[in-house]
């Protein structure tokens, strides 16, 4: 299916209208589409597009894709810290929030490996497909001495508990075929495939916004989830989580 529009064409960031007011962002940020607060307001400012050309209670779902087959997103700019020890409440706290609270359906459509901080931003989303050949999904806070306020959150409300454990205390690797199985993606797909199986997903959810309770809605699941990372938004009183002790 080709896209209808481009809305968004930077080298670092796409944003394509598809039929069915289904909407493509495509993360191109080199290296492996790590995350500072830059990018993440970036990435915040796209979504608010999206959403301001969707409109209130009107048709429309969001997909967030790595532009490869080997990344989707490898967490945070760990050394970004060091300078500013409030990037991440001037960031990806804030991104975190707005997808938690954001109108429509969102899909991540992890392309590739999905490491670190990149786990509770495709937590975020209300969907994930998973590449079925390649890429692992991880979150290893606690081999890197990392701590902030909600951590835990996304994984206590979204995973089984066993399986939320793993993720935080144990920092497992998953495959896709094993992610499936425990329940964090809700589809893998062959990389030729995904984004069309995305593409269907969206289209199907594209109309539950309409009413315009999604997110309304979706706080009743997440809501504490969402309340833990607005809190440490846009912080600059106190510090809002520990620095990493090791980098990778």
């Amino acid at each position: 299916m080709a896209s209808t529009q481009s809305i968004i064409d930077e080298p670092d960031l796409a944003v394509d209208r598809y039929e069915g007011n289904v909407f493509v962002l495509t993360m191109k940020k080199r290296p492996e589409n790590r995350i500072d607060s830059a990018y993440a307001q970036k990435l915040i400012a796209a979504y608010n597009t999206i959403r301001k050309i969707v409109g209130e209670d009107a048709d429309g779902a969001v997909i967030t894709r790595g532009s490869d087959a080997k990344f989707w997103c490898t967490g945070l700019v760990l050394d970004e810290a060091d300078a500013n020890p409030y990037a991440n409440s001037e960031g990806f706290f804030p991104l975190l929030a707005t997808l938690l609270d954001y109108p429509l359906p969102t899909i991540a459509l992890l392309t590739g490996h999905t490491f670190g901080g990149a786990c509770p931003f495709a937590l975020s989303h209300d969907y994930r497909i998973m590449n079925s050949k390649r890429g692992y999904i991880s979150m290893p806070p606690v081999n890197l001495g990392l701590h902030f306020p909600g951590i835990g959150s996304l994984l206590r409300l979204k995973l089984r508990a066993p399986v939320a454990r793993k993720m935080l205390l144990e920092a497992h690797r998953w495959t896709g075929e094993t992610a499936l199985a425990d329940g964090i993606v809700d589809a893998v797909a062959e990389p030729e495939g995904m984004l069309e199986e995305a593409l269907t997903l969206a289209k199907r959810m594209a109309p539950k916004a309409k009413m315009g309770v999604f997110s309304v809605l979706r706080n009743e699941l997440y809501g504490e989830a969402g309340r833990a990372f607005r809190e440490i938004s846009y912080v600059h009183g106190v510090r809002t989580g520990t620095a990493a002790k090791a980098k990778i």
